[in-house]
Order: structure tokens, then sequence, then C-alpha cells
């Protein structure tokens, strides 16, 4: 399963919305979508919607480890990677002023005990935040 697609729909509609670009931003956070399914978030962002966001992403699952020195395969996984980054990194580098703009998109899935038994997908939900810390924002 991967949350993919809602990501790159809701980082696509917030930016048009907004009327900004991807460097707009000190970082574009996602929950967990690990290595695969942030390599597929820039391909599905670059083909469908003409958008790199390469420069400025990073996502919750790949920067709780350190996936080049821990057998962790893709990265983290599960709902509390994006709360964990946010609590423990992006709220602080938005005090200390390391970064001013954040859009954060968590990721998650809208399950049901019921679909899959039926045959049908799981569909998947993004929620886009956006933070600042007052300084330069638009």
């Amino acid at each position: 399963m991967t949350f993919t697609p809602a990501a790159a729909q809701t980082i696509a509609d917030f930016l048009a919305d907004t009327g900004t670009v991807p460097k707009d931003y000190d970082i574009i956070l996602t929950g967990d979508l690990g290595r695969v399914g942030s390599e597929l978030l820039y391909e599905l962002l670059e083909k469908e919607f003409s958008l790199n966001i390469r420069d400025v992403h990073n996502d919750a699952g790949l920067m709780i480890y350190n996936i080049d020195e821990q057998d962790v395969h893709s990265g983290g996984s599960g709902c509390a990677c994006c709360g964990v980054i946010l609590c423990s990194k992006i709220l602080g580098d938005l005090k200390n002023g390391k970064i001013k703009k954040a859009l954060v998109v968590a990721t998650g899935a809208l399950l049901s005990s019921v679909s899959p038994l039926q045959g049908e997908s799981i569909p998947s939900v993004a929620h886009g935040i956006l933070l600042t810390n007052g300084e330069g924002s638009k």
C-alpha cells in the first residue's frame, strides 16, 4: 500500500492554491513514504504536475533512521513517523530560525476491516499543514 498519490495530490493542490512553488519552502516533509515512496512521489509530481520537490523534500520515515548504516530497508513506517519528526526536529528548527517555512504532509490510510475482505482497495489520505516561524512569510 502506498500513500504516494494522496501526498502528490495534496502537495500539487496546496502549491496551486497558494500560488507558491517548492523553493518557497525550506522543507516539504511527508509522512512515512520511505525511500521507495519518496522516489515514486518525485516521479508522480514531475510527470503529472510538472513539479520538482527534490531539493526541499524529506520524508519522516527516512529521517528517523540512517538507512545506509541500519538495516531498515526503505526507512521508517507507521503513523508515528511524521509526528516524531515534526515534534522533535521541525518545530525546533522553526523556533530557532533554522527554517522559516515548512509544508508538512502527513499520510495515512482510511482503514476499514470490511473493504479488504470485499476485495476493495484501501484509500489513502494526506493532510497538508503549513508551519512558519513568522519571519518572511508570504
